[in-house]
């Protein structure tokens, strides 16, 4: 007689883990307190019980964490950079956009979270397992592309908040050093247990929150408008663009990796569903609060400059390297000059994000390449990766804004082509009840997930064509984009197809 669906074990159960890469090894793990309730729960309804057990704050504390982690993507100085122009040139305007881009970026990390948890590996590693080596080897480059060109502006961005800080002493090819002994940072704090880097987190996190309020503060802006902004959706063909930038900055490749990575520091038992779908519950919780407290503080950043900056002739010109000049040259001086309040808020940016970019690509390459490795070389090839580069163009770009300024469009085109290559094979995934059994997600939830992924493909989809139809020009240039197109859009369509016909390789082990 078969088993119900209920005591069917779920995927992690069905593989042998002595010799898989983990995420977290079991004595990494955060444990999860039991209650009375749970224990009597167990013994009336057994492993398979489906209901999740009633809120616990206490348990809520426990699962707390990885969602802040995955928030500071949405924080890195790209999206601060992105949050400034769309303030300076679109003034109160795009709040409603900010807010809704929030949204599908909670939706896409929920359904990460979601994966992560109900089979007990990440994303790489599951698509190492789904995919053909060569389509998992395409897939692998892609990821390590768009963390190195997101490494690249956290790293410049928290490099130009060291040069302020120091009034220009240090130049900015000496902040990237400084970032780059990050790695080191996270190492000794890795060993001091999750919960710990965590907290580190959250007082990087505060401190972004208190400098951009204090700015906010400072700067007064209109409330109505700062209301109307958020509740009446406007564009015109002037703030289009930044428009299109705001939703194109929200998702970010390498986070939807790290997610489903970070929510098996928990220990959960995979046996149990109740537990999976108490872990998921309170996964979604602290998700949604991390990308609230996220979203205010990109508006704090958004309405400063839209208060000191819209309708001006500086408007245009407004960029990551010169905000702060121009704060100090707005707002004055003070007790505590807006200049080096801005600095604070910038290298905590900074620092935060190139820390999880570390995290995030060890556990790509973990994932991908399934080789076991000591953290800190792991952790040193990783940043060695972005930091050569970003050296480079340090010492290149250290005196030309507007190059710098450049740069930073490429590299956003770069993280922008990967998109599709972590959202396909996630939204793929999660669909599969061979995969995910009864946690896959319904009808109306992947109708949802897969117009949100299209329009996020469709807006940076856009931006490509934007940036190419004015950067690139004459015949051999545009043969090669041509043909690069033509090649992006076939694999596309295969990983589509191959999710539609996934073999799901647990299913390969058993038999």
């Amino acid at each position: 007689m078969s088993r119900s669906e209920n005591d069917r074990p779920l995927l992690i159960d069905r593989i042998d883990e002595e010799e898989e890469e983990r995420a977290y090894d079991e004595t990494e793990k955060v444990h999860i307190v039991r209650d009375e309730d749970d224990n009597e729960r167990d013994l009336e309804y057994g492993v398979g019980c489906g209901g999740a057990p009633p809120f616990s704050w206490r348990k809520l504390w426990l699962f707390t964490g990885p969602g802040f982690l995955m928030s500071i993507a949405f924080l890195d100085p790209g999206n601060l950079e992105g949050d400034l122009q769309a303030g300076a040139v679109a003034g109160y305007s795009l709040l409603w956009l900010l807010m809704w881009a929030t949204a599908m970026g909670l939706l896409v990390q929920l359904l990460s979270a979601r994966l992560g948890v109900a089979t007990g590996r990440h994303l790489a590693e599951l698509c190492r397992e789904e995919y053909p080596t060569w389509a998992g080897m395409v897939l692998w480059v892609m990821a390590e592309l768009a963390l190195i060109g997101s490494d690249i502006q956290e790293v410049i961005g928290s490099a130009i908040a060291i040069k302020i800080l120091t009034n220009g002493l240090l130049p900015l090819w000496a902040g990237v050093i400084i970032t780059a002994l990050d790695c080191f940072v996270f190492l000794f704090l890795e060993n001091y247990g999750i919960r710990k880097l965590e907290a580190v987190f959250a007082v990087l996190i505060g401190t972004m929150a208190v400098a951009f309020a204090w700015m906010f503060g400072q700067a007064k802006p209109s409330g109505s408008e700062l209301l109307v902004g958020i509740l009446v959706p406007k564009l015109s063909s002037r703030t289009i663009q930044k428009a299109v930038g705001v939703v194109g900055c929200i998702i970010m490749p390498h986070n939807v990796f790290l997610h489903s990575a970070l929510v098996q520091s928990r220990e959960v038992n995979k046996r149990q569903k109740y537990r999976v779908q108490e872990a998921i519950n309170y996964y979604t919780i602290e998700s949604t609060i991390a990308l609230i407290v996220s979203f205010v503080i990109n508006l704090f950043v958004t309405t400063v400059f839209a208060k000191g900056f819209y309708n001006t002739d500086l408007a245009d010109s407004i960029g990551l390297v010169n905000a702060g000049q121009y704060l100090q040259d707005k707002y004055g001086g003070g007790l505590f000059p807006i200049l080096y309040i801005w600095g604070i808020g910038l290298l905590a940016a900074g620092q935060s994000s190139t820390i999880t970019g570390t995290y995030a690509g060890q556990f790509i390459m973990g994932g991908f390449l399934n080789f076991k490795m000591k953290k800190w070389l792991r952790a040193l090839i990783t940043r060695s990766c972005a930091i050569i580069p970003t050296i480079i163009v340090a010492l290149v770009f250290d005196s030309s804004e507007a190059t710098l300024d450049v740069l930073n469009e490429w590299l956003n085109v770069l993280q922008s082509i990967q998109i599709p290559f972590a959202l396909i094979p996630l939204l793929c995934l999660v669909s599969k009840e061979q995969i995910m059994g009864s946690f896959k997600i319904g009808p109306f939830y992947q109708t949802i997930a897969w117009l949100v992924a299209a329009l996020v493909i469709m807006i940076n989809g856009y931006l490509l064509l934007e940036f190419f139809s004015s950067e690139v020009s004459g015949v051999i240039y545009t043969g090669f984009v041509t043909v690069f197109t033509a090649s992006y859009g076939a694999f596309i369509v295969y990983l589509i197809a191959r999710g539609i016909n996934f073999t799901p390789w647990h299913f390969k082990a058993e038999s």
